[in-house]
């Protein structure tokens, strides 16, 4: 007669939250959980990975991509701590992640025993919940609050599992709690409401649109809000794809991988509405305007930027009631000046396309991906350069854009494929990602070829890590350490038994990425691209351009081709 081990709940109680894979690594403490998986092959899935910072990156991503929870398995000690960095992410995003960590037996728990790790200590910063199953009795009712957690404050839980008690036998009087969640919906409070809609309808002010994440899924009434005040729209780098990049009332980003267009209506903004964001880099916002933040949380209301009025509420069905009771305004004055500002940096970001080079230009790559990309397809961006190339110059219209935006861990672009490709197994899946970051999670190329997962890197090789390049120069220093010596990328994805393709002309990017969309199948593109290709801001501050100007002289110097007197030597 078949009895249940602990490891056979644990698997029972994911399926029973709907959980159809996991990310992992198998090994000696996570044996019993393993075998429990292969069990039950038919209705979970176990996706192997070749490093646990990669499953739990893939985790992570899958959770911001649909909000159910990913879940990712490392063994006792080492798998553990790798499992670190692809968490943070998933906390820094707000993203619903089940860690499942293996642990030594409990006889010989705080022995200094062979991988021994405080699995406790180790987690504690990263966690909403953080718990060691000691006991079979226990987990059932453990198990369900981990989940549950996890999905009430969009964050990390953890659970520790001592090798010996996955072995443990259930006892048949074990109680059971129950695997669900309730929710509901927030709702803002009428005089909070009141005094929105009293700033909004105020006829004679500018009134500019700042979008996060928050606002995903609320496009139609953001649009519809932005069109009775005749605001314009601003997008935080992960509120991208919120509303098309090409719609009138969208100025694209903010900050160093933002627009002109963007900067420029925030100096002239006298009302700033926040919609589900809680952005950072203020010293993009104006420095004078009434400001209001509406956010699902309110520990994010002020937060990093002083609010006149805070609101909280869910986007969709607060910006719906808005909507009702805002008045139109005529005036479109202003909204014409952004979208004219706008135009013009369309303009100026495609003669950066289409400019003659003798490499390929970053710039092109992405524009090509923009024509490849299909309507649903899903980008997974990765941290550099290559942030700037594709904030910029892909323009999304219904394709969804995923990267790490609190952690910029680098590395990120494959495993988000990875999750991409595995949530929507029927959309097309792009990995956009610099050298240096694919050479950090390159390994698990050949997870996407054992799992068939048809995904298509597109790697801007540059020898490089170029944007710590560009802040070299910006600080006035010069180029140290940041160059790379990388294999073939092409060549080691037909070693993984893939396709790989590697492109050294203008010419031939747009037949590679053709090529590889009608495949079918994991393919990397190589795309050899311009290594000095300046990621410039859209607004040059005076410190950065003082910066350049010194570790030009710099390199002048050092190279010999300039000759200083001696007292401007010393």
């Amino acid at each position: 007669m078949f009895r249940k081990n602990g490891a056979d709940t644990l698997i029972d109680l994911l399926i029973e939250w709907g959980v159809d894979h996991v990310y992992g690594m198998p090994g000696d403490s996570i044996n019993a959980i393993i075998e429990a998986l292969r069990k039950r092959k038919d209705k979970i899935r176990f996706i192997q990975v070749r490093h646990e910072e990669a499953g739990a990156l893939a985790a992570a991503a899958y959770a911001k991509l649909t909000g159910k929870l990913g879940v990712c398995l490392g063994v006792a000690g080492p798998g553990a701590i790798h499992l670190l960095n692809g968490l943070y992410d998933a906390k820094l995003d707000h993203a619903p992640v089940l860690a499942i960590a293996g642990q030594v037996d409990t006889a010989v728990m705080g022995l200094d025993y062979f991988q021994e790790v405080n699995l406790s200590r180790l987690f504690d910063d990263v966690a909403v919940y953080n718990q060691m199953v000691v006991s079979p009795v226990q987990l059932p009712a453990v198990v369900n609050q981990a989940i549950r957690t996890a999905y009430a404050e969009k964050g990390v839980a953890v659970l520790a599992f001592p090798g010996n008690v996955t072995n443990m036998e259930m006892n048949k009087g074990t109680p059971y709690t129950s695997p669900q969640i309730a929710r509901g919906k927030v709702q803002p409070l009428d005089h909070d409401m009141d005094a929105v809609c009293a700033a909004l309808n105020q006829m004679d002010k500018n009134i500019v649109i700042l979008a996060g994440k928050g606002a995903r899924g609320a496009r139609e009434e953001l649009l519809t809000l932005a069109e009775k005040l005749g605001a314009p729209i601003v997008l935080t780098l992960p509120a991208k794809g919120v509303i098309p990049d090409r719609h009138p009332y969208c100025l694209g980003g903010l900050g160093l991988l933002g627009t002109r267009a963007a900067y420029t209506a925030m100096q002239e903004a006298d009302i700033l509405f926040m919609i589900g964001t809680s952005y950072p880099f203020t010293v993009y916002l104006p420095e004078r305007a009434f400001t209001i933040q509406l956010d699902v949380d309110a520990r994010q209301i002020g937060k990093r930027y002083a609010v006149d009025v805070g609101i909280v509420g869910e986007a969709k069905s607060t910006l719906a009631q808005l909507n009702e009771r805002v008045a139109y305004h005529e005036s479109r004055e202003f909204l014409a000046r952004c979208k004219a500002n706008m135009d013009k940096w369309w303009d100026k970001m495609e003669s950066l396309e289409e400019a003659e080079h003798p490499k390929i230009l970053p710039e092109y790559v992405a524009r090509a991906m923009e024509e490849m990309a299909e309507e649903n397809a899903v980008l997974s961006c990765d941290v550099g350069n290559v942030t700037v190339w594709a904030a910029r110059h892909f323009r999304c219209t219904n394709q969804h854009f995923i990267l790490s935006s609190w952690l910029a861990t680098l590395g990120c672009g494959l495993p988000g494929a990875i999750a991409a490709q595995i949530a929507y197994p029927e959309r097309q899946v792009f990995a956009l990602c610099g050298d240096g970051g694919f050479g950090m999670m390159m390994a698990d190329f050949v997870t996407a070829v054992k799992y068939d997962l048809p995904i298509i890197v597109v790697v801007f090789n540059n020898q490089k890590i170029a944007m710590i390049k560009f802040e070299q120069e910006v600080l006035g220093n010069l180029e140290y350490g940041t160059g790379l010596h990388n294999p073939n990328f092409a060549a080691y994805a037909e070693a993984c038994g893939a396709m790989g393709l590697r492109v050294e002309r203008k010419e031939d990017v747009l037949p590679a990425l053709r090529k590889a969309a009608a495949a079918k199948r994991p393919c990397i593109i190589d795309v050899l691209v311009e290594a000095d290709e300046l990621p410039q801001p859209p607004n040059v501050m005076v410190e950065q351009a003082i910066g350049y100007a010194k570790h030009l002289a710099k390199e002048l110097l050092e190279e010999g081709k300039v000759s200083l007197p001696p007292i401007l030597r010393l």
